[in-house]
């Protein structure tokens, strides 16, 4: 315990209760998932990048959310994989929280900006594609995304600072593996109600302005693709838009349970919970998403894999 109204200058993670042979398995599981995830969402990038088949708006965006992913793991794993490994000596200075609660929410909300255009992408292609190339044009594109990260870090600055201009004088004890901001608001001596419903209606106004496009534009969809006449028809128009919706379900879901609540401070594993979905999880499957159902994605992977074998051979 701390002194009264004396605030935290660092803060302890407990990270995950359990044995030490417990915690050796959770590093090396969480070690292989990071590790596979940095490389998916790197050789998509990559691939975006490199191969011409792939630019095109809907790949574009496609290589902004591998980023987007690539970053929110890094921002939270190899901090956790530490507390794991060396369980007791997981300490955070109050600036790397303050940088990595940042870092986790404004990726998070120019994830969620990144996924709303990729449905209207999506919906252009499906209902208007003699159009499509003269509507989501390069520029078009470019402003967009660089659109989407501006507000999505923007936005997350006065949700931060509001959560430590408070006095963490409760305790410096964070019952979690990352500098969440419900078990901050738990140690702070402040009067959190009036902070807590403003972030409540921050994180509506964000998931669901985003997710409102996204609605719009399957509903759209869908209506036009059950119009097609042909089976084949119908499936191929599906297969287009079936990895981004798949991505989308997985992605708002996890983040309302975690964020869109009155009530910021719950309880401590459920919180760690979903964290773990949003930070480990979702970001391991993004790329087998967009690989394995994208017939695209595969023969570009396939042509690549096959020059890497030229080059090695030469």
């Amino acid at each position: 315990m701390m002194g009264n109204r004396s605030s935290a200058t660092e803060f302890c993670l407990l990270g995950f209760s359990g044995s030490k042979e417990l915690h050796h398995f959770l590093f090396t599981i969480f070690l292989l998932f990071y590790t596979v995830t940095i490389i998916g969402n790197s050789v998509i990038i990559s691939i975006v990048c490199v191969d011409k088949r792939l630019h095109s708006p809907m790949y574009f965006f496609l290589g902004h959310l591998s980023v987007l992913e690539s970053m929110t793991t890094t921002s939270i794993v190899p901090l956790m994989l530490w507390g794991l490994l060396l369980p007791g000596t997981q300490t955070i200075s109050l600036a790397a929280c303050v940088a990595q609660l940042f870092l986790y929410l404004a990726v998070g909300t120019t994830e969620f900006a990144i996924l709303g255009v990729m449905a209207v992408d999506r919906y252009v292609a499906v209902c208007n594609p003699l159009r499509y190339n003269i509507i989501m044009n390069s520029t078009t594109c470019i402003w967009v995304a660089t659109a989407s990260w501006v507000f999505g870090f923007f936005s997350e600055i006065w949700p931060v600072y509001a959560t430590f201009k408070l006095t963490f004088c409760k305790s410096n004890v964070l019952d979690h593996f990352l500098c969440d901001r419900g078990q901050l608001l738990k140690l702070s001596c402040d009067d959190t109600l009036f902070t807590e419903f403003v972030l409540f209606l921050m994180a509506v106004v964000i998931i669901i302005g985003s997710l409102i496009p996204t609605v719009i534009s399957y509903t759209y969809i869908i209506s036009t693709i059950l119009r097609i006449p042909s089976a084949s028809g119908r499936r191929k128009a599906f297969s287009t838009c079936a990895s981004h919706f798949i991505f989308v379900v997985i992605g708002y879901g996890t983040c309302f349970f975690l964020y869109v609540k009155p009530k910021q401070t719950q309880a401590a594993e459920y919180n760690k919970v979903v964290s773990l979905l949003i930070s480990v999880v979702t970001p391991l499957l993004n790329p087998f998403i967009f690989t394995l159902r994208n017939d695209k994605v595969k023969e570009a992977l396939q042509d690549g894999v096959k020059r890497c074998f030229h080059h090695l051979k030469d």
